[in-house]
Parts: structure tokens; C-alpha cells; sequence
């Protein structure tokens, strides 16, 4: 194996079916998975469970009792599993392009954090899926559909689903720095532990496992690449999740003390 995709994953049970489905059609098979869950309810475990029993992919699940908002906690428990030395995160609610976790693994290099990007779909399109035209290729395949439905409906982001092979609009579509988005982004397993992971004090959504993590990389010389239309997901949909104030302050004191390695990390000081 030569990466492991950790999965940060709550409750949706049947967002994750897509999701696996769209990583067993993967064109690389070199990839471990680890789900990091936050708590999700006995009854889901369980059909997790026999999910994972049925499914040919080499698949772990790490679980943390529910208190709330504990994504970055649950993350590093699952980094501490890792038996590959590339990690690959995204969010239990992305679909992977079939190219996805190849790209991520052609594109690595040292002291590199890898950023991707992902098409965020709307309802109407969410609730057509299911595990067969997720395995049919469907949504790789309906670019015209898409596009329809951004100007007719609620996808956004539609132009981050065109997948390009040419290494000069590749370039040139990835000239300028573009920051991570915690659902997908790839890095070696030495540049994380450098920073110690990610700061269990952000207990509730965003910043915590995106602005923050890019900030204490950067402060430690890893540099942020942008592998935009090259490492392709679809984000199902759901409401939007408000930047609590709490988050916002926290991340403001870390900046200020231009702090890279976090004592509230795998390693607690």
C-alpha cells in the first residue's frame, strides 16, 4: 500500500456508501482506509460493520465515544493507525473521481501538503445517487447535467469537476496558491507529526481542520500545492455549518503566537 484515506465520518451512513462506493472503483488499489468516527450511534456502527465485512476494500474503523464536535481529536486517533506513511483526509460526505487517490499519490513530494478542491452538489442531484451510478461512473459522466443544474439549480463549483490530463493546463490552472479544504488534502506522515497533528482544542466545525492546519504547516516549511481539477471530489449535500466565534478567537491566539507544533495534538504536552 502506498497511502491510507482517512474517512472523518458521523452518523450519515448512507452518504458513506457512496462515498465507498466511489473508492472501489478507485484506478489505484494501493490504499488503505481508516474511518475516523465521531461517535456515531450503536445501530450505525453496527451496519457499518457488516458494511465493511462486505466490501473488498481493506477497511479500519477508530470510534470515540459522542461529546459533541470532536473531529480533530478523531483524526489523530485515526493518523495513529495509519500503516502507510502518505495520508490522504476527506469527509465522509465526498464522493471521490475515479482518479482521486492515484493523483494524490503521483503528486506527493516531501514536504508538500497537497489541496484539492470538489464540486458541491445539490439536493436534487444528491437524492439521484446511489451506490450503482456511483459505480456506473455517473457523475464523472453527467458534466452536461451538472452545468444544467448550476445555472438551473444549486450545484456550485461545477468547473472543479472538469478533470484535465495535460500537464501545461494543469500548470497553468494551478499557478496560483490556493488554500486547503479539509476534505481534501494529502500529506507524508512526517510532515504532520511535525506539527503534531491537528489541534483537539476546535470542537466545533471548520478552521480547525483547514486554516489551522495550513497555518502551522506553512510555519513549519511545508508548502501548500494545489492540485485543483486534478484530485476531484463531489460533496453531497447538506446545510451549511456556520465559523463559530470560539473557533475564530482560538485561531487568531495560535497566529499571533506563530505556534507550528500544538501541544493539544497526538502528542499531548
Amino acid at each position: 500500500m502506498k497511502a491510507t484515506l482517512i474517512i472523518s465520518f458521523y452518523n450519515k451512513i448512507d452518504y458513506l456508501k457512496l462515498v465507498l462506493a466511489g473508492m472501489e472503483r478507485q484506478s489505484s488499489n494501493e490504499f488503505e482506509i481508516i474511518i475516523a468516527d465521531d461517535g456515531s450511534r450503536e445501530e450505525i456502527v453496527r451496519e457499518l460493520k457488516e458494511l465493511m465485512d462486505r466490501s473488498s476494500l481493506a477497511i479500519k474503523h477508530v470510534w470515540q465515544e459522542d461529546k459533541g464536535f470532536r473531529k480533530c481529536r478523531i483524526l489523530n486517533k485515526a493518523i495513529c493507525k495509519a500503516e502507510t506513511n502518505y495520508l490522504i483526509f476527506i469527509d465522509g460526505d465526498c464522493v471521490p473521481h475515479r482518479e482521486f487517490i492515484r493523483e494524490h499519490i503521483e503528486n506527493r513530494s516531501k514536504s508538500v501538503c497537497l489541496a484539492g478542491r470538489r464540486i458541491n452538489l445539490s439536493k436534487k442531484i444528491t437524492e439521484r445517487l446511489t451506490t450503482e451510478t456511483i459505480k456506473s461512473g455517473y457523475l464523472e459522466n453527467s458534466q452536461f447535467s451538472l452545468f444544467f443544474d448550476y445555472i438551473f439549480g444549486r450545484s456550485t463549483c461545477v468547473e472543479e469537476g472538469v478533470f484535465f490530463t495535460s500537464p501545461g493546463i494543469r500548470k497553468f490552472i494551478n499557478r496560483k496558491k490556493r488554500g486547503i479544504v479539509g476534505s481534501n488534502l494529502s500529506l507524508s506522515m512526517e510532515d504532520i507529526m511535525r506539527v503534531n497533528g491537528f489541534d483537539e482544542r476546535y470542537e466545533q466545525p471548520s478552521i480547525g481542520e483547514d486554516s489551522d492546519i495550513q497555518f502551522r504547516l506553512e510555519l513549519n516549511g511545508v508548502k501548500i500545492c494545489s492540485v485543483k481539477n486534478i484530485a476531484i471530489q463531489y460533496h453531497l449535500y447538506h446545510e451549511l455549518l456556520p465559523r463559530p466565534k470560539a473557533n475564530i478567537e482560538l485561531f487568531e491566539k495560535i497566529r499571533k503566537d506563530m505556534m507550528a507544533f500544538t501541544p493539544y495534538g497526538i502528542k499531548q504536552i
